[in-house]
């Protein structure tokens, strides 16, 4: 027998069978821990690598998803009172009453208080957004790579002073192991199947909301042929 045919007899004894499952890397409301960051009107007033208007909009999306999926959310501020100023009510308002971590360290995984509240929450998947991209949030990211931590980045909910800036900072992380998602995928890859009909309607809502031209479309399906998902 042939080199050729041995290497195809060998793959056809070990080809994958295909399951009925979701892929393991994919994430769910239960297994990872949210970390908004430096959502700040300072913080905002310098970033150019995204509309300001379409930065607000994403972050929007994500704290409004990861309250009603009831995501373990951490919302943290540097510098709040002094210097950087009050975080998006947008990304604070669906989460009525939480406080927020204020830190010195550019690096929240530098804060001794943000990191306790990661070990309270003891999940081990950490999603990032925030500003800046290159400090902000490539900070933590490497950090909690170094600790053992599988980490997401929501990249358009996230943004830095240029666009140079954001996609090193982006590229960078991806090096080193992070995962890049965006802000509608988020949403959408908590709800992941439109047979959960708990979530259909929150899933959709904030859709409609914060989807530009995918929530549209959801508005004139659901106005003018009471259409549905599934």
């Amino acid at each position: 027998m042939s080199n050729t045919q041995t290497n195809t007899t060998a793959s056809l004894a070990t080809k994958p069978v295909a399951t009925a499952v979701p892929g393991r890397t994919l994430l769910n409301p239960q297994d990872h821990t949210l970390i908004l960051i430096d959502y700040q009107s300072q913080m905002a007033f310098a970033t150019k690598s995204i509309d300001a208007v379409q930065l607000r909009n994403n972050a929007a999306l994500v704290a409004s998803a990861a309250a009603g999926f009831g995501v373990s959310t951490i919302l943290t501020t540097v510098a709040e009172k002094s210097f950087s100023g009050p975080m998006f009510e947008e990304v604070t308002a669906p989460f009525p009453g939480q406080a927020l971590l204020d830190r010195t360290s550019m690096n929240t995984w530098e804060d001794a208080a943000v990191i306790q509240r990661v070990n309270e929450i003891g999940k081990p998947r950490i999603v990032l957004a925030g500003l800046w991209t290159s400090v902000c949030i490539v900070g933590p990211a490497l950090s909690a790579i170094d600790q053992g931590f599988e980490v997401y980045v929501i990249t358009d909910a996230s943004g830095d002073v240029s666009t140079e800036a954001h996609e090193r900072a982006v590229e960078r992380m991806v090096q080193a192991g992070v995962r890049p998602i965006t802000s509608l995928q988020y949403l959408l890859e908590l709800q992941r199947d439109w047979a959960r009909g708990e979530t259909y309607d929150l899933t959709t809502g904030i859709a409609r909301k914060f989807g530009g031209a995918y929530g549209l479309g959801i508005t004139y399906a659901k106005t003018m042929f009471n259409a549905h998902e599934g």
